[in-house]
């Protein structure tokens, strides 16, 4: 007898566990055999723009203090009692005009005093010199006459001049200030009575860096702004520069006069002011091409896909861009966006290079 043996069926799950299995490997065999993609770019990204040539007028902004054109503390010259106050506080008074009044009573007659005795020694020496003519009276008695006259002329003017100190007057024209003395008080010299202030012009004093004295000249136009008057600009001109450079603050003084009619300016007041000069050509770049590294500043030039790192000197600043003095050149292409990620020498590439807009004045 002849016996037949069936092959049992493969179950259905073992036969789905070897086809994943050959996938996995058709897979593996696959990526070895397909070629590598290839590696994007390490080089860092960069957006340039370039410096540029622009003409802008010179406006040169600072801060200011007021002065008045003359300004001085009344005070007395001697120790007196006060016995008038001619003036009201704030009041406009003229050169000459009585301030103070002092207790003059001591002063007065020593002048009186002074006065009778030089009439004693003129009429002397004049019946004297009628005498020596007829040789009555010697030469040397002459000249003692001659000196006691002199002398008692000298004490006349010395008596006067202690009176006249019992009378404070104002030594120009100007506005008084608050009075600080009153009926009664005893002055002592250098006692500040109050203050004289002649403010119809006056002086403004303002720190300009040093980085602008090849720009500042005397005759430019000032504009002034005072925090007390928003809207309203006090029109000036420079009339002068210190002699030196604040080594620590590193500017210079500058001093212009702007006429102050109506007396709105005081003297102390805090000004802002801007310095105005005639057109010039500049070299700009966007402000935020700049890399401030401690009191220096600094940008990065892309040349021969390579940046430079360059120190600059700026000038003035202006929404969205800054001159540049030295160190950059119209032409240039300065780096805009990536400055965080780049150094001095770095190979870049350049992803971007927007066109410039020209910003009006």
């Amino acid at each position: 007898m002849i016996r037949t043996h069936n092959r049992a069926p493969t179950p259905p799950a073992i036969a789905a566990t070897i086809l994943l299995a050959v996938a996995i490997v058709g897979c593996d065999r696959t990526s070895d055999d397909a070629p590598a993609a290839p590696a994007s770019s390490q080089l860092p990204s960069v957006v340039v723009s370039p410096a540029e040539d622009a003409d802008r007028p010179l406006e040169i902004e600072a801060l200011g203090t007021a002065r008045a054109m003359d300004a001085v503390e009344i005070t007395s010259r001697v120790t007196n009692v006060v016995v008038g106050i001619e003036f009201d506080d704030g009041e406009l008074v003229t050169t000459g005009d009585i301030l103070v009044r002092l207790d003059d009573d001591e002063a007065a007659a020593d002048l009186s005093l002074a006065e009778a005795a030089l009439a004693e020694s003129r009429s002397q020496y004049r019946r004297s010199k009628e005498l020596f003519e007829s040789r009555t009276v010697s030469e040397s008695q002459m000249v003692q006459l001659e000196a006691r006259l002199r002398a008692d002329e000298a004490r006349v003017l010395a008596a006067r001049a202690r009176l006249d100190r019992t009378v404070i007057k104002a030594p120009f024209s100007g506005h008084v200030g608050l009075r600080r003395v009153s009926v009664g008080s005893l002055l002592t010299p250098g006692t500040v009575v109050t203050t004289l202030d002649d403010d119809r012009t006056v002086r403004l004093d303002v720190a300009v860096p040093e980085r602008f004295l090849s720009l500042v000249s005397t005759g430019m136009r000032v504009d002034a702004r005072a925090a007390a008057y928003p809207d309203t600009v006090f029109v000036g001109a420079v009339t002068a520069l210190d002699s030196r450079v604040d080594t620590v603050t590193r500017t210079m003084t500058v001093r212009a006069t702007v006429p102050n009619p109506e007396g709105l300016i005081r003297s102390g007041m805090f000004v802002s002011v801007r310095l105005v000069g005639d057109a010039r050509k500049v070299t700009v770049v966007p402000e935020e091409s700049l890399v401030p590294e401690g009191e220096n500043q600094y940008v990065f030039v892309v040349a021969d896909d390579r940046v430079i790192k360059r120190k600059v000197s700026l000038g003035q600043r202006r929404p969205g861009e800054v001159e540049i003095l030295a160190g950059v050149v119209a032409g240039d292409l300065v780096v805009i966006e990536g400055t965080q990620k780049i150094a001095d020498g770095v190979q870049v590439e350049i992803v971007e290079s927007p066109a410039r807009v020209v910003r009006q004045p």
